[in-house]
């Protein structure tokens, strides 16, 4: 007869390198979940600059003397790209799918633009209407965090506030 005991369990060992495996994975996890507001933040402001710098070189190859409201930044609370895709109604099915191939705005359910009620206008060089430069503030509703975007007067564009 054999004496030796059966295996009725796990050993400490494996237990411990479980949990171990476990608190790695939860860790991770929750980070996904708290705090997405600044990632929100972070990735309008980005947006931001894209969205302005493709509209600037759009105007730039445009090569026409008057800009049209495609070649012109609109910024308003809710909405920050080109005029003509800022006015687009987006609970009209239509519309939307107009505004998501243009790809040339900015709208963010828990984000607000400021200054309000602008309209930028860019010359074939790329400079901004505005001789002293443009602050663009980028709020979030849900939490207190903030960025800015500067088009300089020169017409660059850039992270920050303008000196």
């Amino acid at each position: 007869m054999d004496n030796s005991p059966t295996p009725n369990g796990f050993t400490l060992v494996e237990l411990i390198i479980v949990i171990i495996i476990l608190g790695i994975i939860s860790t991770f996890a929750a980070s996904r979940f708290v705090g997405t507001s600044s990632y929100s933040t972070f990735t309008a402001q980005e947006q931001t600059i894209s969205v302005i710098r493709q509209i600037q070189v759009n105007r730039m190859q445009s090569n026409v003397s008057a800009a049209n409201d495609s070649f012109r930044l609109a910024i308003n609370g809710d909405c920050l790209g080109s005029v003509t895709a800022c006015s687009l109604n987006l609970s009209n099915s239509t519309q939307k799918s107009q505004a998501d191939a243009r790809s040339d705005y900015v709208r963010i359910p828990d984000i607000k633009f400021s200054p309000t009620n602008t309209i930028i206008d860019f010359d074939l060089l790329g400079n901004p209407s505005v001789s002293a430069g443009v602050n663009i503030m980028i709020n979030s509703t849900s939490s207190n965090n903030s960025a800015q975007v500067c088009i300089n007067s020169q017409g660059y564009v850039r992270e920050g506030a303008c000196l």
